[in-house]
């Protein structure tokens, strides 16, 4: 995806009705530093302060991502002006558009200006999506064999700069990765007349040869949303730079605003 940065800030829109956070949830196994390398630059050139939660490092992973998003939205609407973007990637991208459905259907006033929505994974139930299958059985192998196993596993048969940063992220969980991979592949995603119902902008971000997040999803769900852009990159660009995933998703939100 090639000249993104300078298309952002080129659009460069510091126009927005008082003050822009974007508050942004990790994928499965993830955590809030990849999150900061992927939004953190592209938010700052359009004038939006990013909130990168951490997640809970249990089973309780989903249901700590839909306080953070309550405590950020609670945080705007006390000030004047104020709006938010919501959003995430993977797993937190599903989990950010079930929340925005929900609580923009019980009021419609709310101050949120959009979603970025990175990598979904599935619609409705998981079922059989590769990103489920691929969460079950690391989770299987960390319960059986150790987390160490798990990252061996995962280096053999990922490309060197994924098998670095999961071995990072899932340092941080321990054996608690296993619990935290079976919550989020037994997690529904967003349906289609959920998605239907969003009518504020959105951005979605994907990678055309992902095959743990396949570009079908991605592009369904940009169909199904009333106001939104889809933007895509490629697997090997975004393992050179992880920025590029804000960047897809941003200018998609931007292109959806227009």
């Amino acid at each position: 995806m090639r000249g993104v940065d300078e298309r952002v800030l080129a659009h460069d829109d510091r126009s927005f009705r008082g003050p822009l956070s974007a508050a942004i949830l990790p994928g499965s196994g993830s955590d809030g530093c990849f999150v900061r390398r992927a939004f953190e630059d592209v938010l700052r050139s359009v004038g939006v302060m990013l909130v990168a939660p951490e997640p809970d490092r249990s089973a309780a992973v989903v249901r700590r991502y839909r306080t953070a998003l309550d405590q950020a939205l609670s945080v705007v609407t006390a000030t004047p002006g104020a709006r938010l973007l919501a959003g995430g990637i993977s797993l937190g991208a599903q989990v950010a558009a079930r929340w925005a459905a929900e609580r923009l259907d019980a009021d419609p006033d709310l101050p949120v200006a959009g979603l970025l929505l990175a990598l979904p994974a599935w619609s409705g139930t998981p079922e059989d999506a590769p990103a489920a299958a691929a969460a079950r059985a690391t989770a299987a192998t960390v319960r059986a064999q150790g987390l160490d196993a798990a990252v061996a596993a995962a280096r053999a048969g990922s490309p060197p700069w994924l098998a670095d940063e999961l071995e990072r992220a899932w340092g941080g969980y321990g054996p608690a990765l296993a619990d935290v991979l079976d919550a989020a592949a037994s997690t529904p995603g967003p349906t289609p007349c959920s998605l239907a119902g969003l009518h504020v902008p959105v951005g979605v971000a994907a990678l055309r040869d992902d095959p743990v997040h396949p570009l079908a999803v991605a592009r369904g769900w940009a169909q199904l949303l009333p106001r939104a852009a889809l933007v895509t990159s490629r697997l090997d660009v975004f393992g050179t730079d992880p920025g590029v995933l804000g960047r897809a998703a941003v200018l998609g939100w931007l292109r959806a605003r227009g």
